[in-house]
């Protein structure tokens, strides 16, 4: 072989190609003559020829680009409120894409025991058929441009989004709007998709955490926050297009609406949406409905072999309007982390979380064990869910009682874990943003709940001023919250907890 690639490189070095550039020809002659650098073989492999002028060199006839500046201002927010109440929020950007939302602030929050589960409806009715179009049409227009559309239903939210070129941003409102004012809710849809809603809640039943996450909030508070986001299936025979029709007409009004948008000229915006929203009903912005955490306790027996899930939960008042202890709420579940016990090389390897490093690698018997939270506008919970054996299950409820318990203590965390927590959450906050499609949500979300938008370094901000005592503080705020608990599998004890002393028995 080795006599081969040689006889090839001698034949190479000897052969005239009249068909080569002259540019070519006169380098490799270059190479071949300079025997100081190594000859032809030097030359492939990167090494330097007198001969050869240095890659830095400017060539004849080619404009070098002027070069990037260090730091790119981001796009500001603007924002617009329509004479109804509505308001339009935009930002612009470089990306040749733009995202545009149109998001209301209605959940299941604002359902009643006779519309339960129409949320999880309305959000699989989204883009069906209009009084305007059917559905086959809305599917070959959003197709036609390349566009993908979706819709998400949260406990105090739901959002329609369009994600498409910019320069059919003309097509993506009038489209988008169309689908949010003008659904026409036909019977034969509504059976079909309450069909499929049968079949998404059984699947639902095969999960676990999902099931422990609505169990937690059954449990735990009395009031709208305990309405379930998943439609139960006695619900299902209840629901129609009547229910939707009233639904909406109730909770789709101006003042609750606000059209974001990521990647777009604010006064193109502004022009093309006003038009097709000016003429919504403004009527008075109805006060949120009621939520007021109790704690309590979820059981539900089930034959899942040798596994046990359960979830332990506390309450922080407040919610995303104290902006500064749910930031250090989301901080605190990060400095607790957690996940499942598989990872390369074994259990949490290269993971320094306090539930990678003092459970996870410590107990092989627990398959997963993480810490969680939900914010809402005024209130939030925070708990830890887990999966383990059966026979595991009560002693894995005693280490997380004292893992919540070691971080309300003051001294049991150090600076090393908070800071690595804080730079994690900020990256988390950055990357996120990246997408289009966040941002969006994070511009419509941001002025449903506060008015405006507030810049993203006023939370990294926030982050960096997080101390020590800010984490035992807020966890020990948590802790003099009542219990609440589910489990999923085999029946466990639930541990006796007394939030004024604050400790379990």
């Amino acid at each position: 072989m080795y006599r081969a690639a040689a006889s090839r490189l001698r034949a190479l070095k000897g052969r005239t190609c009249r068909g080569v550039p002259a540019r070519f020809s006169s380098s490799i002659a270059a190479a071949t003559t300079s025997s100081s650098s190594g000859g032809i073989l030097n030359w492939f492999t990167g090494g330097q020829s007198n001969s050869i002028p240095p890659l830095d060199f400017p060539l004849p006839g080619v404009a070098l680009p002027s070069s990037l500046p260090d730091f790119v201002e981001p796009g500001k927010t603007k924002i617009t409120t329509l004479p109804n109440g509505l308001k339009i929020a935009s930002e612009t950007s470089a990306n040749p894409a733009a995202s545009i939302g149109l998001y209301v602030d209605c959940g299941s929050i604002y359902e009643s025991p006779a519309s339960f589960g129409v949320s999880h409806l309305l959000e699989r009715m989204a883009f069906k058929s209009t009084t305007n179009r059917s559905h086959l049409r809305i599917v070959r227009e959003v197709e036609a441009i390349g566009g993908n559309v979706q819709a998400a239903v949260s406990r105090e939210q739901i959002g329609y989004t369009f994600d498409a070129l910019k320069t059919y941003v003309p097509e993506m409102v009038e489209l988008l709007i169309d689908c949010v004012r003008n659904p026409a809710f036909l019977d034969w849809e509504v059976n079909e998709q309450l069909q499929k809603m049968k079949e998404e809640i059984a699947e639902a039943a095969k999960n676990p955490h999902g099931m422990l996450l609505e169990a937690i909030h059954s449990a735990g508070y009395s009031g709208a926050l305990a309405n379930p986001l998943l439609a139960p299936e006695s619900a299902l025979n209840a629901l129609d297009s009547t229910v939707l029709e009233d639904f909406v007409l109730e909770n789709f009004t101006a003042s609750r609406m606000v059209l974001a948008a990521s990647g777009v000229e604010h006064e193109e915006l502004l022009s093309v949406a006003e038009p097709l929203l000016s003429d919504l009903s403004n009527i008075p912005r109805p006060q949120e409905p009621k939520s007021v955490y109790t704690g309590g306790d979820y059981r539900c027996q089930a034959d899942l072999g040798d596994q046990t899930h359960f979830a332990l939960a506390f309450e922080l008042p407040g919610g995303w309007h104290k902006e500064k202890e749910a930031i250090i709420l989301t901080v605190l579940q990060i400095l607790m982390g957690g996940g499942g016990s598989f990872s390369a090389g074994g259990p949490g390897k290269g993971m320094y979380s306090r539930l990678y490093v003092r459970v996870l690698n410590a107990y092989p018997q627990v398959q997963s064990f993480s810490a969680f939270n939900s914010i809402y506008n005024h209130t939030s919970m925070f708990g830890i869910q887990a999966t383990t054996g059966s026979d595991f299950a009560p002693t894995a409820v005693d280490v997380a009682v004292k893992e919540l318990i070691a971080v309300a203590t003051p001294g049991q965390v150090d600076q090393i874990q908070l800071d690595r927590a804080k730079q994690s959450t900020k990256s988390a906050i950055l990357m996120n943003l990246e997408s289009r499609m966040v941002a969006s949500e994070d511009i419509g979300k941001q002025v449903l709940t506060y008015g405006e938008r507030k810049p993203v370094e006023y939370f990294l901000k926030v982050v960096d001023e997080i101390t020590l005592k800010d984490i035992s503080s807020v966890a020990q705020k948590l802790l003099s919250s009542p219990l609440t608990m589910a489990s999923y599998g085999n029946v466990i004890s639930v541990p006796s907890y007394d939030s004024v002393s604050r400790k379990f028995k």
